[in-house]
């Protein structure tokens, strides 16, 4: 018991800290234009905002409202006891859950995969970022597939297939606004305050990412807290003091999205009745960010010796 939570708190932790390279970098690029007293703001009140309210609090919505049957008193209770009747219905409504954060994560995937400039690790990709204009085909054919798999199996999933989708299509429209707004915040003009706030908006809004994946890990809202804490954690700290050689690593941000993309095809297969055991996802995340590291690593040492011959 042991070994498995701690196995899933440091894939939660690691699976954090990938997925929120891009809003590292973003910050610690917009901090640099901020007085010291704000940088420190930022850190600390920051941090409990980014852990307590959003990894913390978040969880604990995403699973009320996959139990709409269940107030909020109960979903505390199943959370912080052990409540065998609580347990039992939750389990029931899981693939509800699993599905809805399925879709979701499939589809960032995807809009990665198609629609967002990359640094390209295989051929492959920039010949699909070609295709872009297949983006919304493809996206619209699997939610249709996913919606007729679901009806046969129990109606609810189609309409949590669909809350998946809609989530992702909100979020992704505030995470391109948020981009086209990123040159503004160089404004000398702007205040300190007003950046803050962006970036505690926009901090929220690229962490959904990580808090949906986490139930691809576990479904215990405590290691969820615990494990994506710890991740945002440990961003904060590469925000200001690693930055720089975090964003050397030019393939990182792709490891992050083949992880939720094979995490968010793991929760969709598992909403639909298969069952893989718990280190599946945790192996899932090191296996991907060991192999996009490994690349990333040799290109660095690649432009090493390429500097190496031209002097």
């Amino acid at each position: 018991m042991f070994f498995q939570i701690l196995i899933t708190i440091i894939g939660l932790a690691v699976f954090e800290i990938i997925s929120s390279v891009d809003n590292a970098v973003l910050n610690a690029h917009i901090l640099k234009t901020l007085p010291e007293k704000f940088k420190k703001f930022f850190l600390f009140w920051g941090l409990l905002f980014a852990v307590f309210l959003i990894r913390g609090i978040l969880p604990i919505i995403i699973v009320w409202i996959s139990n709409p049957k269940l107030s909020l008193i109960q979903i505390l209770t199943f959370i912080f006891s052990n409540n065998p009747e609580i347990q039992e219905y939750v389990e029931q409504s899981q693939s509800v859950l699993l599905l809805a954060g399925g879709v979701y994560l499939l589809f960032v995937f995807l809009s990665w995969l198609f629609l967002e400039e990359k640094n390209y690790a295989f051929l492959v990709e920039k010949f699909i970022h070609r295709q872009s204009m297949w983006f919304y085909a493809l996206t619209s054919i699997i939610f249709t597939l996913i919606v007729f798999i679901s009806l046969k199996i129990n109606p609810i999933l189609a309409l949590s297939a669909s809350i998946g989708s809609t989530a992702f299509f909100i979020t992704d429209g505030f995470k391109k606004n948020a981009e086209a707004k990123e040159k503004e915040l160089f404004d000398p003009h702007l205040s300190a305050w007003s950046k803050i706030f962006y970036l505690e908006v926009l901090d929220a809004s690229f962490s959904i990412d990580g808090v949906i994946g986490a139930f691809a890990f576990t479904v215990s809202v405590p290691l969820i807290f615990l494990g994506n804490g710890l991740g945002a954690f440990v961003v904060r700290e590469f925000t200001i003091r690693g930055i720089n050689l975090i964003s050397k690593f030019s393939y990182l941000k792709n490891g992050a999205m083949y992880s939720i993309g094979m995490l968010g095809s793991v929760m969709i297969l598992e909403s639909f009745g298969k069952h893989y055991p718990f280190w599946l996802a945790p192996l899932n995340t090191f296996i991907l960010l060991g192999g996009f590291l490994y690349l990333s690593i040799k290109e660095i040492k690649e432009k090493e010796l390429e500097e190496k011959r031209k002097k």
